[in-house]
């Protein structure tokens, strides 16, 4: 008997092995709950919705990417090659993942598992030439019927909640680099932006907008319910 058959023999198992494997699992864009909403050179914005007692393909992850949860959820989150792991997020949860990583995400509760995934295209380039650091990284600011708080930085992108009671003004601001918004609420906000007057902001819960940078203005809760959403900040 030929002395190399039996490695020939494991290299095919192996190899079959991770054929099987691959086959199973599909890249983010491929996996029908996820829906691409919105993609540039900074991030790539997904809409994901998992109806009650159902679950994703296992999908693959190749970039870190911040989610945020709409609406209260119970999940079974079950990362490949480990045990399914259960969680609960409320409305409005707002977290970190890093990339490189596939799961299947299955819907534990009565209601519609929503949530929207900003992958952070250039996270790779952050993590090889750390980016400049923000001025603020943490803090809670309380303005007169609001609040923003810086929650963290991750790849150098800032995330913020940003919460306004009807009337509540955010004081004038300069906004360097763009952001992107993630509304969590219905908003209706006015911008008073400086040199070029006044724009109307209308989002539905759920919405996102991205905003060039380079201008300064001041932000009102126009509308008569409460105003709450997420922003990523980039330099």
């Amino acid at each position: 008997m030929n002395r190399w058959m039996p490695f020939a023999l494991l290299s095919t198992l192996v190899a079959v092995t991770l054929s099987a494997r691959t086959a199973s699992e599909v890249e983010i864009t491929a996996e029908p709950s996820h829906r691409l909403a919105f993609e540039n050179q900074y991030v790539r914005v997904f809409k994901v919705e998992v109806p009650p007692g159902t679950a994703t393909l296992m999908h693959h992850h190749g970039h870190d990417y911040v989610y945020v949860t709409l609406g209260a959820a119970e999940i079974s989150n079950q990362v490949e090659g480990k045990p399914p792991a259960n969680v609960k997020l409320h409305d409005g949860e707002t977290g970190f993942s890093a990339g490189n990583v596939s799961h299947v995400i299955r819907n534990q509760a009565a209601t519609s598992f929503r949530n929207v995934i900003i992958e952070l295209m250039q996270d790779e380039k952050a993590r090889q030439s750390p980016p400049p650091k923000w001025d603020e990284e943490r803090g809670l600011s309380i303005m007169d019927g609001g609040t923003h708080d810086i929650m963290f930085v991750k790849d150098g992108v800032r995330v913020s909640e940003t919460d306004l009671q009807p009337g509540a003004v955010i004081p004038k601001h300069h906004h360097a680099g763009p952001h992107l918004l993630v509304a969590l609420t219905d908003i209706d906000l006015r911008s008073d932006v400086v040199g070029k007057g006044v724009s109307e902001l209308k989002f539905k819960a759920g919405d996102i907008n991205w905003v060039e940078g380079g201008f300064t203005h001041t932000v009102t809760n126009v509308g008569k319910q409460q105003a709450k959403y997420i922003t990523l900040d980039f330099h």
